[in-house]
């Protein structure tokens, strides 16, 4: 097998991605596409995964953080409806990827990550690819960035329980919210929308993604 080490093979590699998972998850965006094929995954992974940064898995970042399956990101990037005119909020950014993905759709971009050394290694991918558009922030998770707000995009990069009512708070009239809702083995990618100030959502399609720690339902009291 050959060893992947040039920029060339890793091209390749995100080119493969592009047709043979994202292409037939039923993903047309061509400014999705173009914002996959602009970001070099294997920047944001630890060393050892360098060579698998383009599998169809969720790969593990440490501290409780993955970066999500291509095909998922990439289908709830489009489902976003992300324009070049929109403010997004990426909530638990881990080392930066997505961030640096959703700088190429849109106007600016918060990365808001909770671990310190990983929103350090978010900083500095992101200023590697010279992306001054998406700023990386340090805080708690589901109280979201209220100092940014609102938003027309806000993207939770793992699987929830339920939406917290903060992030509802800082969307947009009009925004959107998209996240997998997950109490069980298989989660929903969920659309929310919202419209004269009050939030809809629409189930969109099932996904695996891991849990988000940090935003458990608090343990109901039993007598």
């Amino acid at each position: 097998m050959k060893r992947i080490t040039s920029m060339a093979d890793f091209a390749a590699l995100r080119r493969l991605m592009l047709d043979s998972q994202i292409k037939p998850n039923k993903v047309t965006d061509v400014r999705v596409h173009d914002a996959l094929l602009a970001v070099p995954r294997e920047d944001f992974v630890p060393e050892a995964l360098r060579p698998v940064a383009y599998v169809d898995e969720d790969l593990n970042l440490g501290a409780g953080r993955y970066l999500v399956e291509p095909r998922v990101f990439a289908r709830m990037l489009q489902e976003a409806a992300i324009t070049a005119a929109d403010t997004v909020l990426d909530i638990a950014a881990g080392t930066g990827y997505t961030a640096a993905v959703l700088g190429h759709l849109a106007k600016h971009v918060t990365a808001l990550e909770s671990v310190a050394d990983l929103a350090a290694r978010a900083k500095a991918a992101v200023a590697g690819l010279g992306l001054g558009n998406v700023a990386v922030v340090t805080g708690e998770l589901a109280q979201g960035h209220a100092a940014g707000a609102p938003y027309d995009v806000i993207l939770i990069e793992a699987s929830v329980p339920e939406v917290p009512a903060a992030l509802y708070d800082q969307l947009a009239e009009g925004g959107r919210l998209i996240a997998v809702l997950r109490n069980g083995p298989i989660g929903v990618a969920t659309l929310y929308t919202k419209t004269g100030g009050i939030v809809g959502r629409r189930p969109l399609f099932d996904a695996a993604t891991p849990v988000l720690p940090g935003f458990e339902r608090p343990a109901a009291f039993v007598f």
